[in-house]
């Protein structure tokens, strides 16, 4: 890597990928060059974008914060990159930094968009800042309750993340539910009970769905109790989803609601904003148990041939890390 340029993954069309390098600008006033230490694939959205399934509807308001290029392709995308501010502002220089930042090895951005990591947080664990956003939020829109008995559907990294952290919360009762019987070593590890599909238990006060199956959402529909919310955190892309609405559905009350990480609960907006919630989940990353997540490691230089084996993975990949190199 030189000083001049960088490389940066790219989709080039529906299914295929490959690095290109481009230039690199120096530094200006307010703005400081990274360099990548590690990144990470947000495999669900990620996956669409790779295989050009972002509905026309969606292209503005799914562009990642530095994307470069248009959906469908050729397009720039990504936003998981931890990295060391080698240059720029003083009192971020040798900073260990998260950024909402395509699959680059070195970028520059303004100091305002780059966020230290805490005392304590592993730059190779902070790349599932992400994710835990979208839980943190996924948790305001659910709001669960002192006791609730709560199912969480789907045990990939944002469901596991919510399972754990509704599971902090004094006398609730969560169980983690998926068809894969390996993800019981993974709810261990986070230390929250875990069942299969068809075991799983009903009359839940909150469901939430999280597994980007749309059968999974008829089950959690099936699994919560009367007057209960049943939380949807899976996005489609461009495929359509039939739901049995008819039934119980309305006799019993159910409450279908929508969570999406892209904008903050109405209620949270006065006091909060997406610096603070990053910082909260940036913090909440310090627990250890949260490597159970990273289900593999690959060098950045080997995206264009991982990627298309990612993007048609099965469930058992959970958050797949990019290490890029340490040195020119």
């Amino acid at each position: 890597m030189s000083l001049d340029t960088a490389t940066a993954y790219w989709t080039l069309s529906p299914g295929h990928g490959a690095l290109r390098e481009e230039p690199l600008p120096l530094p200006g006033e307010g703005e400081v060059r990274v360099r990548a230490l590690f990144g990470g694939i947000s495999r669900g959205t990620e996956s669409l974008v790779f295989h050009g399934r972002v509905p026309e509807s969606e292209w503005q308001r799914m562009r990642a914060p530095f994307q470069a290029g248009d959906f469908p392709s050729p397009v720039k995308y990504g936003y998981v990159s931890v990295g060391l501010v080698e240059a720029g502002s003083a009192e971020l220089l040798g900073r260990e930094v998260f950024c909402l930042y395509p699959h680059q090895d070195c970028y520059v951005v303004p100091a305002a968009a780059v966020t230290p990591l805490p005392v304590g947080l592993p730059a190779a664990r902070a790349v599932l800042a992400a994710n835990m956003e979208t839980a943190i939020n996924g948790c305001w829109d659910a709001e669960p309750r002192l006791g609730d008995r709560i199912a969480v559907i789907g045990a990939g990294v944002v469901g596991a993340l919510v399972a754990w952290l509704c599971a902090a919360i004094p006398g609730t009762r969560v169980c983690l539910v998926d068809v894969s019987p390996g993800r019981a070593e993974l709810a261990r590890a986070l230390g929250v009970d875990f069942c299969l599909a068809d075991q799983a238990p009903a009359d839940n006060d909150l469901v939430v769905h999280a597994s980007g199956n749309p059968e999974g959402l008829r089950l959690a529909l099936g699994l919560a109790g009367d007057e209960a919310r049943v939380v949807e955190m899976s996005w489609y892309g461009d495929r359509e989803v039939s739901l049995p609405l008819g039934e119980a559905f309305h006799s019993r009350r159910l409450r279908l609601i929508a969570s999406q990480v892209g904008r903050l609960p109405v209620e949270r907006s006065p006091r909060w904003d997406y610096r603070r919630r990053l910082a909260l989940a940036l913090d909440l990353l310090r627990d250890p148990c949260l490597d159970a997540l990273i289900s593999g490691e690959s060098d950045f230089f080997d995206l264009p041939e991982l990627m298309p084996r990612l993007a048609a993975a099965s469930g058992e990949v959970l958050c797949h890390r990019l290490r890029y190199p340490t040195s020119d």
